[in-house]
């Protein structure tokens, strides 16, 4: 059935019709995306684990009329749901996430990003039969590289995912509601050190310490700090240093990540950690070996023409649009590798007061299911719906969006 708000003119009254029937839209099935985005709060799963949080938008997609296939690029847990309008037209692809964080749950709020982008979705669905485009809800597992192999988008582009998408689209949970967002370039390792077991009191010279070598690595790197640019982050775990204090530890082994503003100045870096590690194992007679237990993360290209109109939309639902903090973007995301090759955005949208919870905390967490949490969910359906019907409507927006694009990519060239 074709909505009444589609039977009016071409044009701006059109398109402005079209916002507020995906606004209802979204209103209308409020209550069953709070139950979704609270259910996955109660049962967090990890990346490459998320079974039942993908099922959730799996079968709420479905429900709404789209072709979904599941399992894309040998990733079990990702999801393509396309719901086609008129022949021509660009392919907007808005993203979902639904990792969770080892024993911290949601802490970064991912519960409400995959949720969002399926009420999206389903907002624009009824939608689409009068719109020129296809729209691509995207299921992106593993974004938190806490799991091996995490960076399920790196792994959807290489597979060919992304092939034929014109605007990438997603938003993040915040403190605050920022669109100019930015993202460091990362590497994500396992260096581990092996040694020679001895009696820690009656032999230690018999002994190789590889717990020495991981120590000793983490002053260097410590050392190294002063020689790299300000925005460099180097920063990591022991997760295994021996078993005994009286056994000469054989074995080490340490995660880490090395973090920088873009991936040429990030690989520099890498390999000075690297060097490092080497040292420490020269020096105390271990051997050392690197495993990358992630996806290279590159840094994020945010589309300034895609994220004024998301600002502007997110504007209209009584949000104010604040500017990023100078230093900002120190976190990573797979979702920069995406907009090295897409138009993208990747915004932010408050879930709670400024200093009441930190991302990646328990606190961050508990208020995804909070009233601002919700709040948070339904303005950041509202604005994806809105803006993808800018993209799909206005063909002067979307020329300047790929103009844009064109230029950043061969300036980075």
């Amino acid at each position: 059935m074709t909505p009444e708000c589609c039977k009016t003119s071409n044009g701006v009254e059109l398109r402005d019709s079209l916002k507020k029937a995906a606004i209802e839209a979204v209103d209308a099935v409020k209550e069953r995306l709070f139950s979704i985005s609270d259910q996955m709060y109660r049962e967090p799963e990890v990346g490459l684990q998320e079974w039942k949080s993908s099922k959730l938008l799996v079968d709420l997609l479905k429900e709404f009329g789209f072709e979904v296939e599941v399992g894309l690029c040998n990733l079990p847990t990702s999801f393509r749901a396309i719901r086609r309008g008129k022949p021509g037209g660009p392919t907007v692809a808005i993203l979902a996430e639904y990792d969770a964080l080892p024993e911290i749950g949601h802490g970064c709020g991912h519960n409400i990003i995959g949720t969002a982008a399926a009420g999206a979705g389903i907002a624009l669905a009824p939608l689409m039969d009068n719109i020129r485009g296809t729209l691509v809800v995207l299921g992106t597992p593993a974004e938190e590289g806490a799991v091996d192999n995490a960076g399920g988008k790196v792994t959807l582009l290489e597979g060919g995912a992304f092939s034929g998408v014109d605007v990438a689209m997603m938003f993040h949970p915040s403190q605050k509601d920022v669109v100019m967002s930015t993202s460091n370039a990362r590497v994500a390792m396992e260096i581990s050190f092996r040694g020679k077991a001895a009696h820690a009191a009656g032999a230690p010279h018999e002994g190789i310490n590889a717990l020495d070598a991981a120590i000793l690595t983490f002053n260097a790197w410590n050392a190294l700090r002063q020689h790299v640019k300000e925005d460099v982050r180097i920063h990591g775990i022991i997760t295994k240093g021996g078993v005994s204090p009286n056994i000469i530890p054989d074995y080490a082994e340490i995660r880490m990540y090395v973090r920088a503003k873009d991936m040429d100045y990030l690989r520099q870096v890498e390999d000075k950690v690297k060097k490092c590690a080497e040292g420490a194992a020269t020096a105390t007679g271990a051997t050392v070996n690197f495993r990358y237990t992630a996806k290279a993360y590159a840094n994020m290209i945010t589309n300034e023409t895609l994220a004024r109109a998301f600002g502007k939309n997110l504007e209209a639902l009584g949000r104010k649009v604040q500017e990023p903090e100078p230093k900002a973007g120190g976190g990573s995301t797979d979702m920069g590798n995406v907009s090295h090759v897409v138009p993208s955005i990747h915004p932010y949208i408050a879930i709670c007061e400024p200093g009441t919870a930190t991302s990646h905390s328990r606190e961050f967490a508990k208020a995804t299911i909070s009233e601002m949490g919700h709040k948070g969910l339904l303005d950041g359906a509202k604005a994806l719906a809105m803006t993808a019907i800018d993209v799909f409507t206005d063909p002067v927006l979307l020329a300047a969006i790929k103009d844009e694009f064109a230029k950043k990519v061969s300036r980075k060239g």
